[in-house]
């Protein structure tokens, strides 16, 4: 597939209908920011598209357009796409993991009690000024602000909310991809205060529940929802997300690909051709 610019996209109606809470968030959140790709089979009247950002992508189209290779530049990425493109992300790479997933709506109705916030620890909105604090998170943290560029986008945004203990962040709520009438979310707390922190009595740390607390609140006043999306595995953020307020609105499959087959071939050109099995590629129906 070739990257394409805005200027050359297509009417995007029927290919990622705007308004839906999720996944849906995330080519609306490319168009708004400019944070992203898009990607085509061709560059006039495509068949198959997909927008891809912070490691994530959406494929949409008619997958019989796609040659051999053209999923390749998707290596390790997490994949939402219709089930009749499961058998070409299956040819495509070495490796597929099918992810179940859970989508959790805010409903602003449902109870949620804060706890107290520990002493010596502010819980608010983020600002320009904050740059250097969330740079400094641990490198396996730093996914939090991959969907608005890096720790810069995130901080100038107005979108996220954090916890700080003097100058450190401790914990971290934002708007992960921002649509049209919903906010998709992500909060993630430092591993060391996961351990330290008393936890909420259905899981999480209150840092993380202050913060999700000021974002709903202001995704609310800007007229959206928030939405929340998680592994079927992760239980913390499942609980985080009930006690936040959040319901269980629906279940989907992503993908999670290895590497490009390819890549392997490309690799493998200059040695005599042999038998390779076809590789393993778990899915669900």
């Amino acid at each position: 597939m070739i990257e394409i610019s805005p200027q050359q996209l297509p009417a995007l109606s029927r290919w990622f209908p705007t308004g839906s809470p999720g996944p849906g968030t995330l080519a609306e959140h490319v168009l708004t920011t400019g944070v992203g790709l898009w990607w085509a089979d061709r560059p006039h009247l495509p068949r198959v598209l997909a927008v891809s950002c912070a490691d994530h992508v959406l494929l949409r189209g008619d997958p019989s357009a796609l040659t051999q290779d053209a999923l390749a530049r998707f290596a390790g990425r997490y994949v939402e796409t219709p089930a009749r493109f499961w058998p070409s992300l299956g040819s495509a790479f070495e490796r597929v993991v099918p992810w179940e997933r859970m989508l959790y709506v805010h409903q602003p109705q449902a109870p949620v009690s804060l706890p107290r916030t520990p002493r010596g620890v502010t819980v608010r909105r983020l600002t320009p000024q904050d740059v250097p604090a969330l740079a400094a998170m641990d490198s396996e943290n730093a996914w939090i602000h991959a969907s608005w560029g890096g720790p810069g986008g995130l901080a100038a945004s107005g979108h996220g909310w954090a916890a700080f203990a003097k100058s450190r962040v401790l914990s971290v709520a934002c708007t992960y991809f921002l649509g049209s009438a919903y906010e998709d979310i992500a909060v993630v707390t430092v591993p060391d205060r996961r351990r330290e922190l008393p936890q909420l009595p259905l899981g999480g740390a209150p840092t993380a529940l202050a913060c999700v607390a000021g974002l709903t609140a202001d995704i609310q006043a800007r007229g959206h929802t928030a939405s929340w999306c998680c592994s079927r595995d992760n239980r913390p953020s499942r609980l985080l997300a009930w006690t936040a307020g959040f319901r269980l609105t629906r279940e989907y499959v992503h993908h999670v690909t290895g590497r490009a087959l390819a890549e392997e071939v490309g690799h493998r050109a200059a040695e005599p051709p042999r038998h390779r099995a076809r590789p393993r590629v778990a899915m669900t129906g």
